[in-house]
Formats: structure tokens, C-alpha cells, sequence
């Protein structure tokens, strides 16, 4: 992938996939993968031995990685693309819908 259009820490809705139509906050970004960890979203069983670190081991639930191509940004409640554009001297995003800038 290119350009990661998604950040850490936006909201977005899964748009395909057995989570479809879930939103969710983005924890993790895997700009190499072009891959997503979103909040709730695709989550896995884990089995865990007692250790040191976890005295009781057992079954973990936790979220696993997404295609960040599966997500769109949500922008005031509507899922929409997002563009970069030039504002002055620096590169931001913007929303394709509304045309405002995220950050």
C-alpha cells in the first residue's frame, strides 16, 4: 500500500467482512501489512499457558488485524473517503465527502 489513510486513533466502520457495519477506534496501524486493529471489531479466542507474567493462563479474547481496504474513515457520523491535499506549505487529509480537513 501506499498511503495509510487511516490513523491511530480515528473511527471508522468495517465495510466488508463478518464484522460489517461495525464501527469502531483504531488501536494499531501495520503500514508494512496495510493492515488495521480496530476496537471490537474481528475478534479471536486465545488459549494461554500459566506463566510467570499470567499465573492462571486460560482463554483470552482479543482483536486481530484487519485489511485497512475493509474500513472506511468516519467522518461526523458518515463513513466517507479520504484525500490529501496541499494546505499552504503542508499535506493534509480531508474528508472526500464534505470536503473538510480531518487534522
Amino acid at each position: 500500500m501506499s498511503t495509510m489513510k487511516i490513523k491511530k486513533g480515528d473511527t471508522v466502520k468495517v465495510i466488508a467482512g463478518k464484522d460489517k457495519d461495525k464501527e469502531g477506534k483504531v488501536i494499531a496501524v501495520n503500514k508494512k501489512d496495510g493492515k488495521v486493529l480496530v476496537e471490537g471489531v474481528n475478534m479471536l479466542t486465545k488459549h494461554t499457558k500459566p506463566s510467570a507474567a499470567n499465573q492462571n493462563g486460560g482463554i483470552v479474547h482479543q482483536e486481530g488485524y484487519i485489511d485497512a481496504s475493509n474500513v472506511m474513515y468516519v467522518h461526523k457520523g458518515q463513513a466517507t473517503r479520504v484525500g490529501f491535499k496541499m494546505d499552504g506549505d503542508k499535506k493534509v487529509r480531508f474528508a472526500k465527502k464534505t470536503g473538510e480537513v480531518i487534522d
